[in-house]
């Protein structure tokens, strides 16, 4: 029996880990606290003025237990903060703090660097063509009959 070979979407997710591995990797080997995945993404995510954690789910695409979670692990390493939503007396926005605005831009800074580690891995041209092709819009998510 032949393996059939990795569909578009298993090839994206071997891409993110990549992306994840690096930089989890590389901010603990710079002497950041270490964060899970689901912690990283939250940061991803944030808005500067803060995010619901309703609103961070829906972002992830996980639920609100795993957002919550993540963001009180963050929480308690110093890196988030909430306040009270001033559009709703129910819920609370989370920011980042200052020394979380001093991870998240060191992050952005690896996150560069392993996007040019990347094109010379591939190429230039290459890495070029995934953003476009990643950053065009693809519409509406189709509703196909498999055959």
């Amino acid at each position: 029996m032949n393996t059939p070979a990795p569909n578009l979407p298993q090839l994206l997710t071997e891409a993110k880990r990549w992306f994840d591995d690096a930089l989890l990797a590389s901010m603990e080997a710079a002497g950041e606290q270490p964060v899970t995945v689901a912690q990283a993404s939250v940061f991803a995510t944030l808005d500067e003025d803060g995010t619901t954690i309703s609103e961070l789910a829906r972002r992830i695409g996980v639920t609100r237990q795993t957002v919550h979670q993540a963001v009180h692990g963050l929480i308690s390493m110093g890196l988030l903060y909430q306040v009270p939503d001033p559009a709703s007396a129910r819920s609370r926005l989370i920011r980042p703090t200052g020394e979380g605005v001093r991870v998240h831009h060191r992050a952005q800074a690896a996150l560069a660097v392993i996007e040019d580690v990347l094109a010379q891995r591939i190429g230039t041209a290459a890495v070029d063509a995934l953003r476009q092709a990643l950053t065009a819009s693809w519409g509406e998510p189709p509703l196909v009959t498999a055959p």
